[in-house]
């Protein structure tokens, strides 16, 4: 961003912005996506705009970052303290897909369509860091320990399968589909129930 909101008004003019950029991307592509158009749909000057989001590129990593934090957002609200792996897998699959269903296109539009920045998923950003542990509390939690290294690959494994299903699922527009719903708590469920199943080395 060229300048960070401050005051209430600012931040909710940035905010419209931002809801606006990612119902024209969800509703229209990458290629209806012009800072005019989305000024126009947020009800705001270009200028307002331009104050804040220099091009169409900075406002499109916004984006992806607003979807970040609505995705660590709702993990944090869901724990995997004092429930079975059916109920977290449940709720977890649950909230990822209603938080993907605000604008169901604009994943593939992000995915497929609009350039990102080298920033975007960097390993080492406090995002990923809290992703990934995330993961790994909730292995641990399942196979009664404190979180260890061979959790922390367990994460990787069980968080880029949950984003590749539901990613894909994007693609497809079917992210409201129950089978895959279905499936993927299925999957879940399956690999954070039965500990005693996985070797370690």
């Amino acid at each position: 961003m060229r300048k960070e909101p401050r005051q209430a008004r600012s931040r909710a003019t940035v905010e419209t912005i931002v809801q606006a950029g990612a119902r024209i991307l969800s509703d229209e592509g990458w290629v209806g996506f012009t800072t005019n158009r989305v000024a126009e749909l947020a009800g705001v000057s270009i200028g307002s705009l331009y104050q804040y989001f220099p091009d169409k590129l900075s406002l499109v990593d916004a984006i992806r970052h607003r979807h970040l934090d609505d995705s660590i957002a709702v993990m944090r609200r869901i724990r995997a303290d004092g429930v079975s792996p059916a109920e977290f897998a449940a709720q977890l699959v649950q909230a990822v897909v209603a938080a993907h269903s605000v604008y169901p296109g604009l994943h593939r539009v992000l995915l497929d369509e609009a350039p990102s920045s080298e920033g975007y998923r960097n390993p080492s950003s406090a995002f990923e860091i809290e992703y990934l542990s995330y993961y790994a509390e909730a292995v641990a939690t399942y196979r009664k320990r404190q979180p260890n290294p061979a959790d922390h690959v367990a994460a990787r494994v069980i968080s880029d399968a949950i984003d590749g299903v539901i990613h894909n699922a994007a693609r497809r527009g079917a992210v409201a589909d129950p089978a895959m719903q279905r499936e993927l708590v299925r999957l879940i469920t399956l690999y954070l129930g039965e500990p005693g199943q996985i070797r370690e080395s």
